[in-house]
């Protein structure tokens, strides 16, 4: 049993956030073995489909062959429902987030884009064990598709979710909202206090976003962390090896 561990996680993987992450994955390889989770996105905001981008899809494999680990980041990654129509709803689909693509999906349509997602990993020989909703936002209906379907987990900020009974096991998280300088300043405080807490957790996931990549400030923030979890002796896993090892 790894005693502690860290999870380096890249969410909105898609073929025009490549330009975003290739130098910090670079500069993450330089490092030594570091497995990586990916989260993918089959064709983001209907326009970046990964059937069009056969150079993507081989990067895609050399990853896998070297150790990463690929998951499902929903389909489409946008909110492409109906328009909000009660005031929680405008809020979290309209100001937490725009690309809540679960968030309001009944079962049926959710088990098809999930279903749908799967396929493209068959397709590409692409290992897959977990789904993650954009956002971490799912509806019941995502709930009731995510238990029908042969995938070994979900997660939102602070938990893996075994499947399909929702098991819960922490599993803590760093998360960044880089839009702004204040936002990065802000997220930068609030994350040196969590990981200042969570010194003794077994496991701590870096959720990064192409976004962060886009600033040196963020971008650093990411590498100097890492670097500081693997120098106190933690263990650089993918999420569904950090899984594997829990009772």
């Amino acid at each position: 049993m790894v005693e502690r561990s860290v999870l380096l996680v890249l969410h909105d993987v898609a073929p025009h956030t490549w330009t975003d992450y290739r130098p910090f994955v670079e500069a993450v390889d330089a490092l030594g073995a570091v497995p990586m989770t990916w989260l993918v996105v089959p064709d983001f905001h209907h326009r970046d489909a990964l059937a069009a981008h056969t150079d993507f899809r081989r990067l895609l494999d050399t990853r896998v062959a070297k150790g990463d680990e690929l998951t499902l980041h929903g389909y489409y990654h946008c909110d492409d429902q109906p328009p909000p129509r009660s005031p929680k709803e405008w809020f979290m689909r309209r100001v937490y987030t725009h690309e809540g693509e679960f968030y309001q999906l009944p079962q049926v349509q959710a088990l098809q884009r999930i279903t749908d997602g799967i396929e493209v990993f068959r397709r590409n020989g692409w290992p897959l064990q977990g789904f993650v909703a954009p956002a971490w936002l799912m509806s019941q209906g995502t709930r009731q598709a995510l238990r029908q379907l042969p995938l070994s987990y979900t997660s939102d900020p602070q938990h893996l979710y075994r499947l399909p009974d929702f098991t819960a096991l922490n599993a803590p998280g760093l998360v960044w909202s880089a839009r702004s300088a204040w936002r990065r300043g802000l997220s930068k405080v609030l994350s040196d206090r969590r990981e200042q807490h969570w010194q003794t957790a077994p496991v701590i996931r870096l959720g990064l976003h192409p976004v962060d990549m886009r600033h040196e400030f963020s971008r650093r923030y990411w590498l100097d962390t890492l670097q500081r979890l693997l120098n106190a002796g933690r263990t650089p896993l993918t999420k569904a090896a950090w899984l594997a090892m829990q009772p």
